[in-house]
């Protein structure tokens, strides 16, 4: 909660907004009064009066202190800023119920519809929340029907009725299921849409170009240009007349019409006021090419932050800085605003990096395999757009795909999480990690590091159904295959080789990888020559491709007489096409360094199967062939001298240099914005990494087949009574101390969450142990405090089953004995629960990945083993099922060595309880019931450890904020 009269810094925030602008959003301050007055006064009559019920020319000086000064605990009131104006306020007051707050909106009639009003309340509820506030009303009149649509909208359920001419609304403000899927809907709206600004530019302008070759800014100007950019080209550099064959202009501001993106390459001193000139000119997106910042030491940092927080606060997204650049292959945009030298061949992946090198690797690797691309994003530093943004893109490109992103650092893996699994749904996700990222920073990032159990993360990126990979090469692997075949319908794998030995090395490579072998032909006769061996080589492949057993057939084969690899591939290219299921190959024991069949090979169009179902987006002879450039010149804005303020575009094969929207050479159905998967085999040098690959997209394409169950919160839950239980104990904590929950404060806490936990009492004489254990219960459990020694019954720390008060008299005096040498120790009783296999169950809060669930079964599997596995809430039923099953002695679970099988199902009732637990309540740092007792029928939970702090901010929340 908000301390009286103190400025939340914490509550501002860089927010995307419906048409993919950017805007900023502050607690108001008694400074604003001059600002809010300017903002009324341009307000409309008609706005004015649906805000005031009246009309008032200005607002009174008592007014303006009542709307600017607040408490920000019983009244607060944001407002979202475009530069220096303000396009949004809104506030709530607290009613006489203390819960209940009345809640009121004022948009600016030039920002109407960009989704203003519905960031509002949604930052509005996350600080009345905060303040203890559970409960919003309003006062609309009828007429006002766009702010009753903002309410009805948002997800809440929202009960109204009439009253004196007034519509009353009101409603809870607790997120729902249907209020967050709401937010995300509209962020992913937003924040594609800002994406598409800088991807699909109508203009764009090339700031600090230069003639100079072999400078950044020359290379950006010509690669735009060469690449057939479709758009206008501007170059903007004081010292120039002419570039590139067009006239340079002085300043941003003498270019005659709006630029949509502007891409800089100046002196990192002079980026602020490029900036400032860009907002002033209303540019739309920032490619900031110039590092500098954050990647050098010193206060690089605060310049890349200042620089972020400026571009936003003037609406535009950045791309950087020290950002490699952007690609959009789309022959109707032809976008090279990179360093590549060349616009890459036009295909279905998309792909993002961060740092500069990273993309040259990513690059590259698809450039000597004949891949193609949709569209390529470098962040650089990433200090604005991420690898989130690029997603939420992604998922409704029609010409994406396939995405692969390799990430040095993730920023928000929460966001990421629920990013990834909406759109591995649909398209294939490639993340290429190291096993450091999380724990470590690279130079040049700037957000938190993970101090979750090692394997969260990897976990998390299994969970939503990404492929995990370490390195580019792995991640190309992948590629090729799901960017030119289609998906698996199983694990049943065809192998065929030419050696017996090679054949039977990959049958076992199929099986370690998880696979099935359907057939395995390993006396293929490739010395026949080609008129014979490639006939039979055809029919054994599409006979075993007839097969449903068979999902997808591997070749690999050694070099073979009068029979090239190239001849071979040709043939499985057209037997893939005929039967549309996956083909791969790998061409092992070729000398010739001519020959290194590694990627995609294609035929060319006119030997492609008539039937095939998915029709070429582009011809390679080989792996080594290069990208695809075209000659075609772009819509350069040129002028003659005489007339400089005149523009005219160059030759595009239409009249008034007008984009055709299409590229010399390309046929005219590659116009059409979807697009087919890449003719091609996918080859490989060697099985084993073929078989890696082929692993990877066989499992990928079970989990986006299977059922991956519903969010489902379970019944009997008071997430209210559990907060003000956790606000008494938080007012214990200091600074970041954490204080640990009695056993009393635990058992309530869990019974909020219909959870329970065995009764125990603690004793310090043997006749207050016999007096404890006749009010629980006999028999009884005798225990020492001791957190290491009060599990292992080997070592004397537990005793079970005492019946009455002589044996446990007799049974304090031995463990007591026993434990001498270890330290004296406390002791306790507790009442015996039915036997069963003994689990663990922990959750912490990560400043990373926020709640993290991990699982195991108590003992040496967790102890000595590190046998864990580990989830991030929200968790499915599909989730909570995988993660109990996914430690390898889970099959203590299920019936092992002719013992019954646990009540799983009361298992995982448990932990969907823990895991809305510690998701509702990131105040619990770290939380363990260790152990718990699963027995045929039912569970008990025997101990609970819960500690209790001051939590960080998590990095996705109840209201939409771009990350700092």
């Amino acid at each position: 909660m908000v301390a009286d009269g103190q400025y939340p810094e914490y509550w501002e925030a860089d927010v995307v907004l419906r048409d993919g602008g950017t805007a900023h959003l502050r607690p108001i301050s008694p400074s604003d009064a001059d600002a809010v007055q300017a903002f009324h006064v341009r307000q409309s009559q008609n706005s004015i009066y649906l805000r005031f019920f009246t009309y008032k020319a200005r607002l009174s000086a008592k007014e303006l202190r009542r709307f600017t000064e607040v408490d920000h605990r019983d009244r607060v009131a944001f407002v979202i800023t475009r530069g220096g104006d303000i396009i949004g306020i809104g506030r709530y007051d607290r009613l006489d119920d203390p819960l209940e707050a009345e809640v009121a909106f004022n948009v600016s009639d030039y920002h109407q519809g960009r989704g203003v009003g519905s960031i509002l309340l949604e930052h509005l509820a996350a600080a009345a929340r905060e303040n203890g506030i559970s409960r919003f009303s309003a006062e609309v009149l009828p007429e006002n029907r766009k702010m009753i649509t903002v309410f009805a909208e948002a997800g809440y359920e929202v009960e109204r009725h009439f009253d004196d001419g007034v519509v009353m609304l009101s409603f809870d403000i607790d997120p729902t299921r249907r209020s967050q899927a709401v937010m995300e809907s509209r962020e992913h709206r937003a924040e594609a849409r800002s994406m598409a600004e800088l991807l699909t530019p109508s203009s764009v302008a090339v700031i600090g170009a230069s003639r100079e070759w072999g400078t950044v800014g020359y290379a950006l100007l010509d690669h735009l240009v060469d690449g057939g950019f479709t758009g206008r080209v501007y170059a903007v550099n004081p010292e120039a007349f002419e570039l590139n064959g067009m006239i340079s202009h002085a300043a941003l501001a003498e270019i005659p019409e709006p630029v949509d993106l502007a891409v800089i390459a100046v002196p990192q001193d002079q980026v602020e006021s490029v900036v400032d000139a860009c907002g002033d000119a209303g540019v739309k997106g920032l490619l900031v090419v110039t590092a500098g910042y954050a990647d050098d030491d010193g206060d690089g940092l605060a310049r890349q932050r200042a620089l972020v927080h400026k571009a936003r606060a003037q609406g535009m997204r950045v791309v950087g800085p020290a950002s490699l650049g952007l690609v959009n292959t789309d022959p109707a945009i032809r976008l090279n605003a990179s360093m590549a030298p060349g616009l890459p061949k036009r295909g279905a992946l998309s792909l993002f990096s961060q740092s500069a090198g990273l993309g040259v690797l990513l690059y590259a690797s698809a450039h000597r395999r004949g891949l193609g691309v949709s569209s390529v994003i470098s962040a650089g530093n990433r200090a604005d757009v991420s690898g989130n943004d690029a997603m939420q893109f992604w998922e409704d490109d029609p010409t994406t795909r396939a995405v692969g992103l390799y990430f040095e650092s993730i920023g928000n893996p929460r966001k990421f999480s629920r990013i990834a699994r909406r759109l591995a749904r649909t398209k294939p996700v490639i993340v290429a990690k190291s096993d450091v990222t999380g724990l470590q920073l690279p130079p040049g990032h700037a957000v938190r590091t993970s101090q979750a159990p090692p394997g969260a993360l990897d976990s998390m990126l299994r969970q939503s159904g990404v492929m995990r990979v370490e390195t580019t090469e792995q991640l190309m692997d992948i590629a090729q295959i799901v960017a030119s075949q289609p998906l698996p319908q199983g694990p049943g794998v065809a192998v065929f080789s030419n050696s017996s030995a090679l054949g039977k090395v990959v049958a076992d490579g199929v099986v370690s990888q998880g696979m099935t072998v359907a057939r395995l032909d390993a006396g293929l006769q490739l010395d026949t020559g080609q008129s014979v061996a490639l006939p039979a080589l055809a029919a054994a492949v599409a006979d075993a491709l007839r097969d449903d057993a068979v999902h997808t057939v591997i070749v690999t084969t050694l070099p073979a007489r009068g029979l090239t690899a190239e001849a071979v591939a040709a043939c499985l290219q057209r037997c893939a096409e005929e039967a549309g299921k996956p083909v791969i190959a790998s061409f092992t024991g070729i000398l010739d360094a001519r020959v290194q069949l590694d990627g995609l090979v294609a035929l060319p169009p006119s030997d492609a199967a008539p039937s095939a179902p998915d029709a070429s987006v582009g011809t390679a002879t080989g792996t080594a062939a290069a990208p695809a450039t075209s000659t075609a010149t772009p819509a350069v804005a040129t002028a003659p001298a005489a007339a400089p303020s005149t523009s005219t575009a160059a030759p595009t094969g239409k009249a008034n240099g007008t984009a055709t929207g299409t590229a010399t050479g390309q046929p005219a159905a590659e116009t059409d914005r979807a697009l087919p998967l890449q003719r091609g085999l996918p080859c490989f040098p060697s099985p084993g990494a073929a078989l890696a690959a082929l692993g990877a997209v066989v499992r990928y394409a079970h989990w986006r087949s299977r059922d991956h169950g519903e969010f489902v919160d379970p019944d009997g839950v008071d997430a209210d009574a559990a907060t003000r239980l956790l606000a008494g104990v938080r007012a214990r904590v200091a600074d970041v101390e954490l204080a640990r929950l009695t056993a009393e404060e635990s058992a309530a806490l869990m019974h909020c969450y219909g959870l329970c936990l065995q009764p125990s009492a603690r004793f310090s004489t043997a006749d207050e142990a016999i007096e404890e254990a006749g009010r629980l219960g006999w028999p009884v459990a005798l225990k020492t405090m001791d957190e290491n020694l009060r599990h292992r019954l080997d070592l004397g720390g537990v005793r079970l089953n005492i019946g009455d008060a002589q044996s446990l008299r007799r049974n304090i005096t031995l463990m007591e004995k026993v434990l001498a040498p270890f330290g004296s120790f406390g002791m306790e009783v507790q009442s015996m629960a039915p036997s069963g296999q003994a689990c663990s169950l922990r959750a912490i809060e990560d400043p990373l990945m926020g709640p993290v669930i991990s699982f195991g079964l108590a003992g040496d599997a967790v102890n000595l083993l590190d046998d864990w596995a580990h989830a991030v809430p929200p968790l499915s039923t599909g989730d909570i099922a995988d993660l109990v099953r996914a430690p390898r002695a889970s099959r203590k679970l299920f019936g092992y060595q002719g013992l019954p099988p646990a009540d799983v199902a009361s298992l995982e009732d448990l932990v969907a309880r823990v895991a809305l637990l510690k998701d509702n309540h990131p105040e619990i740092a770290r939380l363990e019931f260790n152990p718990v007792l699963v027995a045929s029928s039912g569970l008990t939970v025997l101990s609970a450890a819960i500690d209790v702090g001051n939590p960080q901010r998590r990095t996705d929340s109840a209201r939409r904020a771009m990350r700092d």
